[in-house]
Parts: C-alpha cells; sequence; structure tokens
C-alpha cells in the first residue's frame, strides 16, 4: 500500500474509532459537571487577595480552575514582556501569585479547589516542560498549553503547517512528561486562506494522541464558525473549553488576526445567560465529544460577585 493511502485509511479508521468511543460514552452529558473558572476572569481580586478570591469561587460552586503564566521558571523574555504590560493592567500577579507551587497547591486545596489547565507560553513549553511538568504535578494539572499562537507565526498556510509540527513535538514532550498539549482557539484561523481552513489544518496535521484543543465558544463563533459542529466532526480533540456569551450575534469585521479587530468584539462579551448563544447546545456536544473541562471565562470581568455567580447557575440550569 502506498503512503498517502496507508496514512488516509489510517487516519479514517482512527477517526471512525474515536466517534465510536465517545458515542458510547456519551451517558458523561449526563453526568455533573465540575464548572472551573479561567483565572484572567478576577486577576486583580486575586493580586489584592488570593484567599478571598478562592473562598468567592468556591462558595458560587466553581470546582477547578486555569492558571496563567508567567511563572517563576517561565523564559525571561516573557517575564520581562508581562513587567512591561502590568501597569497599563493594573495587576502583575499571574502564575502562583507570588507563592511557591506547594503553598499555592496547599490553598487551592483549603478551598476544594482543583488546577486542572494552564496557558504558558510557545517559548517555555518547548524549552521548560521538565520545570512545567513538576509544577503541574504538584498541582495535579492534566493539561498545559498556549492561549494564541503568536502573530509574527501565523501569517501564512506554510506557517501554519509548521506550527502543526511544533504542536506534534511539544504534545510529544508533554506526553512524556504525563501532561496533555492543549492549543487554545483564539479567532484567527476560521477564514480560507490559500485554499484551506488553517484551524483544520491544524486539526488535520496534529497527532490526535499529542495535540488536543480547548474551545474558546465566542472567538470561535466571531470567527464565523459553530461551535457545535467542530466538536461533533473532531470527536475527542476538544478536551477543555471556555464558556461565555454574546450580546448580540457578532462577527469580525476581517480575518479575526489582529487585536484591533478583537477589542471591537469585548463590548459584546456578556454573563453566560445574557446573551444569544446557544450555550445548552454547546455544553451538551461538548459533554458528548470529549471535553473534560469547562471553564467560564469573562477576561477581567466588572462585578465578579454578581457576574461570575449568575454565569455558573445559568450553566448548571442548562446542563447541570
Amino acid at each position: 500500500m502506498k503512503r498517502r493511502e496507508f496514512i488516509r485509511n489510517t487516519a479514517i479508521g482512527t477517526g471512525a474509532l474515536m466517534s465510536l468511543s465517545y458515542q458510547a460514552c456519551s451517558t458523561a452529558s449526563s453526568q455533573a459537571i465540575p464548572y472551573g473558572l479561567g483565572l484572567f476572569s478576577i486577576p486583580l481580586m486575586l493580586d489584592e487577595d488570593l484567599r478571598s478570591g478562592f473562598k468567592m469561587l468556591a462558595d458560587m460552586g466553581y470546582k477547578e480552575v486555569e492558571l496563567y503564566g508567567p511563572f517563576p521558571f517561565s523564559v525571561q523574555a516573557v517575564k520581562d514582556s508581562w513587567a512591561a504590560l502590568t501597569p497599563q493592567l493594573g495587576f502583575s500577579g499571574s502564575g502562583f501569585f507570588g507563592h511557591d507551587v506547594k503553598e499555592f497547591a496547599s490553598i487551592l486545596k483549603e478551598y476544594g479547589l482543583k488546577a486542572t489547565s494552564t496557558h504558558a507560553d510557545l517559548e517555555t513549553l518547548q524549552t521548560r516542560m521538565p520545570q512545567m511538568a513538576e509544577a503541574a504535578h504538584t498541582l495535579g494539572m492534566e493539561c498545559v498549553g498556549i492561549p494564541s499562537i503568536p502573530p509574527e507565526l501565523r501569517t501564512s498556510i506554510d506557517d501554519y503547517k509548521r506550527m502543526a509540527e511544533t504542536f506534534n513535538q511539544i504534545g510529544e514532550s508533554a506526553k512524556k512528561e504525563g501532561l496533555k498539549y492543549i492549543y487554545h482557539n483564539h479567532g484567527y484561523g476560521f477564514h480560507e486562506m490559500d485554499g484551506q481552513i488553517p484551524i483544520d489544518l491544524i486539526l488535520d496535521n496534529t497527532d490526535p494522541n499529542l495535540v488536543y484543543l480547548e474551545m474558546d465558544i465566542y472567538w470561535t463563533a466571531a470567527g464565523g464558525a459553530n461551535p457545535v459542529d467542530y466538536l461533533k466532526k473532531y470527536p475527542g480533540r476538544y478536551i477543555a473549553m471556555h464558556l461565555k456569551d454574546m450580546k448580540e450575534k457578532k462577527q469580525f469585521s476581517g480575518d479575526g488576526g489582529d487585536p484591533m479587530q478583537w477589542m471591537e468584539l469585548f463590548p459584546y462579551m456578556t454573563t453566560a445567560g445574557d446573551g444569544v448563544m446557544d450555550l445548552k447546545a454547546i455544553v451538551d456536544a461538548g459533554a458528548e465529544n470529549g471535553v473534560k473541562h469547562f471553564f467560564i471565562e469573562q477576561d477581567m470581568v466588572a462585578n465578579p460577585e454578581v457576574a461570575l455567580k449568575r454565569s455558573i447557575d445559568y450553566l448548571k440550569s442548562v446542563h447541570p
């Protein structure tokens, strides 16, 4: 058999098996979901008083959290970039918020929370996976990944092909350390580029045993794609999800590739249940097709005491 035919037939067979596997496990959709929070939703609160922030989340019913870098072991250039940005943000906390990882794990446990995922940066995951893994295992974490592809590394379809290979390499490194590598999609990658859809290219050219995805439902919809369609088309590939709502149906003014287009859509982000997205259908499809970690996310949300409680209460009402 020719090599191309072998790869094609293997992919078809693997896809069929994965689909059958997740259909057989669809009872997961009826199981209780341990909703979590992406901690970039409340960075100022955590920067000021970590315990109070975690107590608030625990009291609301949150069970998991997703961290964000940089971390003490992150590459210096990333830490320097973060330090330059913090005066504009109004806070400096990230990673373990000034604690060592064991102290941070203890504080999480104190409030019945578990850190199951984190965002880091590409270079740190490429060069310092052992350090990342040591911290992740201390926390009982499963997933490590990146929030986006740096813009200079996604200017062409060839860039995306190279990035797919980079993802395979990082995924292999993560697997050796007992972790799963996840790529969090932003709004770019859903528009055709040289006859191909970049997000599909990444999914089709990465090893499903090494590379997983975290679906941001807001940016997926803003990119013109249907979250449910992607969850069903690629069962088992999406293992984490960012949940938020959209006040009215909006898409990027362009291809979603630059921050100005993202900024245009920030005003349309809203609390779960207050918008037009079919969150029940999305969460149901996620649970039926392999998503394990459902993180509510509202970047630096105003009035978190109200907004985050309403979000989790709504999501529990549509999918407990």
